[in-house]
């Protein structure tokens, strides 16, 4: 089993989740309705918690602890997908983001379920299960915003377009992907994103929003090498503020 194969992986999975879920807390308190308020915060508190977890196997396989990987990097140390750093925008946006996100997720905790480092499977199954809640969430507002008045439609039809590059993004592939296949770990990115635009695909259909030709899309890659927008360096250092005030403090 090639180790820095997987430890990418692990990585960009478990970076994908922190960024996601502090950007998701960023509605704590602002939501545009109380249960959603409710709902973004506690979809939030799960992926810090995916990605602690996560990040605990890294260590187990010889990398820092969870709270120094999570707060002392630096963007460009990072291996997240641009789409997770964007800033939330107004509500249309981020609910957008949390339905490519999701299901996108969803498919890749699925697969890693049969992965054959036991650890990784385990974990994989418990987070498809918590998961699967996030998914429900975000295609029942998907269907209804998608069907609703005209405003509603075109602005989430406008997000839509604007985050498809970035979601692409999720599957970039890694420099370790045929190791990774040929290893059973799962069966790759381009996999994964053949189920999960036809997921994409068939929700979409039951709204009046439309997809563009996949094809016609530019992915947005480079996260996964280190390469981010403006947008998450400033979030790094507002997230590790407190941490790096005294790394060695105990709370």
């Amino acid at each position: 089993m090639n180790q820095e194969a997987v430890k990418d992986l692990l990585y960009k999975m478990a970076d994908d989740q922190l960024i996601l879920g502090h950007r998701n807390s960023e509605w704590t308190g602002m939501g545009p309705l109380l249960e959603e308020d409710i709902a973004f915060s506690s979809m939030a508190q799960d992926k810090v918690g995916h990605a602690q977890q996560f990040y605990n196997i890294l260590h187990t396989m010889g990398e820092q602890d969870p709270d120094t990987v999570a707060f002392m990097r630096n963007a460009n140390q990072f291996h997240n997908c641009q789409l997770v750093e964007l800033p939330n925008g107004e509500y249309d946006f981020s609910l957008i983001r949390h339905f490519l996100f999701d299901h996108a997720e969803y498919i890749r905790f699925t697969a890693l379920a049969n992965c054959p480092i036991k650890d990784i499977a385990n974990l994989s199954k418990k987070l498809k299960s918590e998961v699967k809640y996030h998914v429900m969430h975000a295609d029942t507002w998907i269907k209804q915003l998608g069907t609703s008045t005209e405003e509603a439609k075109a602005r989430m039809q406008a997000s839509l377009n604007e985050a498809l590059p970035y979601a692409l993004g999720i599957f970039e592939p890694s420099k370790h992907e045929q190791q990774l296949i040929a290893d059973g770990i799962y069966p790759g990115e381009a996999a994964l994103q053949a189920e999960w635009q036809a997921v994409v695909e068939k929700v979409i259909a039951k709204t009046e929003l439309t997809l563009p030709a996949w094809d016609s899309l530019e992915p947005v890659y480079g996260g996964r090498y280190g390469t981010h927008t403006e947008h998450l360096q400033p979030l790094v250092e507002e997230m590790s503020e407190v941490f790096r005030l005294d790394p060695t403090a105990e709370w």
